[in-house]
């Protein structure tokens, strides 16, 4: 088959009635499929439903550093969920803060410390006009905190190692207003790449021009493989120790896609400088999060290999699909020219590359068949995709039936949106 760009407009045009004729048959099937979301599925939830019963009314409510987790106290988690957190991230747990169920809510306040009490340099809100860099393609929500609080954003392109580093380099150490940067070093959201050791290096010896500059290290899919080959991430602690830049990144982790999204608890891995920072003001801002919930997570996990075998148990769930729509790229549109994609060892997304300038078409014609897509140009800050061609694929929520039949639906519109735009 010769690839849409190679063909006349002849051809084009009977490619197209053909698909036309495809498209309007999915249409009138009324589907009402759902890839917006990177949520798992019901039945990765339900491998967590043991948590729910391991704490009763007999439980012994002690740990090791509070007489009753039921009672106020604990500012920063209990020391066991301190343990297996510091296990996950491989640092120690002095450097450990556990939060509530969301990485996000502290992402979000880690942010809005810095800019209203700041790192050592006065609050980022007084300092006139600042700036973050955001690796591209990227997550929506970090993006959309950075906008909330009024921060300038520049994209910064990723390539197979990471975000372009020289540019990082650059921007970081030769203009004061750049602050910081959002990262997901291992399976990105939502191309699923993983830092190389020399990216990872080359971010722990920065040397910015801003004092306070911060990076967010989400780093999110920590433990979420889905190859039998996983990626490997060099632990910046220990890098930044080297360099003796310790106080440089905030590390995020979460249970949200390990047990239950509404219901897990998160953490933030950092030097004693910055978790000083915090504690400040988390003091006026909570008495403690939820330690009953922590209790139950370190009951029934104990330690990081009970976490791996669950996470092999998610993993089992989660390879099909994601086999299911690679295949399907493959099989389907790789030929004709029109996408590009990176094949992920984990995480939970699959970014693809469509025709350029026809993502916001193909998302559309996806909806009026009854298909629900991450909107076109999520990926990028402002919403605005330079070239409109970047869509994040969400394998993991749909049984893997629904899957098939929503990425039938996905390759037949990046196609025909694709023959459209050759028209003209």
């Amino acid at each position: 088959m010769p690839t849409y760009s190679s063909m006349n407009k002849d051809s084009l045009k009977e490619e197209y009635k053909k698909l036309t004729e495809a498209y309007a048959e999915y249409k009138a099937r009324g589907l009402s499929l759902n890839m917006a979301r990177g949520k798992p599925g019901s039945d990765q939830v339900e491998l967590s439903n043991g948590i729910l019963d391991i704490v009763t009314s007999k439980t012994n409510f002690k740990t090791e550093d509070s007489p009753d987790v039921r009672n106020y106290g604990g500012l920063d988690g209990i020391i066991e969920a301190k343990r297996l957190f510091a296990e996950i991230l491989e640092v120690s747990p002095e450097n450990i803060f556990i939060g509530g169920n969301s990485s996000l809510n502290l992402m979000f306040d880690t942010i809005g410390c810095l800019m209203e009490n700041g790192a050592g340099c006065g609050p980022w809100n007084k300092q006139g006009r600042i700036k973050f860099l955001c690796p591209v393609p990227g997550y929506d929500r970090h993006f959309g905190v950075t906008e909330y609080y009024g921060i300038e954003m520049v994209n910064i392109p990723m390539n197979e190692y990471g975000p372009d580093m020289d540019m990082v380099e650059e921007l970081v150490q030769n203009d004061p207003a750049v602050k910081g940067i959002w990262c997901i070093p291992k399976y990105s959201n939502p191309q699923g790449i993983t830092y190389s050791d020399e990216v990872v290096k080359r971010f722990a010896a920065l040397k910015p021009a801003a004092k306070d500059f911060r990076i967010m290290w989400d780093n999110a899919y920590v433990i979420h493989d889905i190859s039998d080959t996983p990626d490997k991430l060099l632990n910046i602690f220990d890098e930044l120790k080297k360099n003796g830049n310790e106080d440089m990144v905030f590390e995020f982790a979460s249970t949200s896609k390990v047990t239950f999204p509404g219901a897990g608890i998160a953490a933030i891995a950092a030097s004693k400088n910055n978790l000083d920072l915090l504690n400040k003001r988390y003091t006026f801002q909570t008495i403690g999060y939820d330690k009953i919930n922590m209790l139950r997570h370190t009951m029934y996990f104990k330690n990081l290999d009970g976490v791996l075998a669950h996470m092999q148990k998610h993993k089992n769930i989660l390879k099909p699909k994601f086999d299911l729509v690679i295949d399907m790229l493959e099989s389907e549109l790789k030929e004709y020219g029109i996408i590009s994609y990176v094949k992920p060892n984990g995480g939970y997304f699959v970014s693809v590359n469509v025709f350029e300038g026809t993502a916001a078409r193909v998302v559309q014609l996806c909806k009026e068949a009854g298909v629900i897509l991450t909107g076109a140009g999520a990926t990028y800050p402002y919403g605005k995709d330079p070239k409109d061609s970047n869509i994040r694929i969400a394998p993991t929520y749909p049984p893997i039936d629904e899957l098939k039949t929503a990425m039938e639906v996905f390759c037949l519109s990046a196609k025909l949106a694709a023959v459209e735009k050759l028209i003209g």
